[in-house]
């Protein structure tokens, strides 16, 4: 019978290795206050920190010999997360909304739907727009194009067309994006 291999998630790949579980015989020590204290033995460096009541925490696994820092690691481990979570409140997520449409589709429905498109517009997320023909309204694709280009005149106040309208089999779709990243866009270019 085969083993199972437990795959290990990102943390357990990023660990960083403190006290006892560092493998090094010599490693370079610098302090908490920043200074150095030059190569010395893991045994001597683990008693310098445990004079200080501090951790013995390796940095740069990768140098020759490995760099460890004396800190307090939960205090480090700490900052640590808060950073991360101050990095995802900062994020800003665009959602992609559908609405779709028929070329049959009443005025007062039309209109319904671009107040919704509009609205999704302000939030920030962009719009798809699916003009969906059925039976023989594939043969007057015209007709859907002019209700796309109707949906453009009156959405763009709030919002740009990111990709113009364009068909794709039984259906005709354009996406709108919202103005103010279409203007984030074309300062960073």
């Amino acid at each position: 019978m085969g083993r199972k291999i437990k795959k290990q998630g990102k943390e357990a790949r990023h660990e960083v290795r403190v006290n006892r579980r560092i493998r090094a015989r010599e490693v370079r020590v610098i302090d908490p206050d920043g200074k150095q204290l030059g190569i010395i033995s893991l045994d001597d460096a683990l008693n310098t920190a445990m004079e200080m009541d501090l951790d013995l925490v390796e940095v740069a696994t990768k140098s020759d010999p490995p760099v460890c820092r004396i800190m307090d690691y939960g205090k480090f481990k700490y900052e640590q997360s808060k950073k991360s979570q101050e990095s995802r409140k900062k994020q800003v997520t665009i959602h992609l909304k559908e609405i779709k449409l028929r070329p049959k589709t009443d005025e007062h429905d039309f209109q319904f739907k671009v107040r919704h498109m509009e609205q999704f517009l302000k939030e920030g997320n962009k719009v798809k727009v699916s003009m969906i023909f059925r039976g023989r309204e594939i043969m007057h694709s015209d007709i859907g194009e002019k209700i796309l280009n109707r949906v453009i005149d009156f959405t763009k106040e709030c919002g740009v067309v990111e990709q113009a309208p364009r068909r794709e089999g039984r259906a005709m779709n354009m996406i709108l994006a919202p103005i103010q990243s279409a203007k984030s866009r074309s300062s960073a270019d």
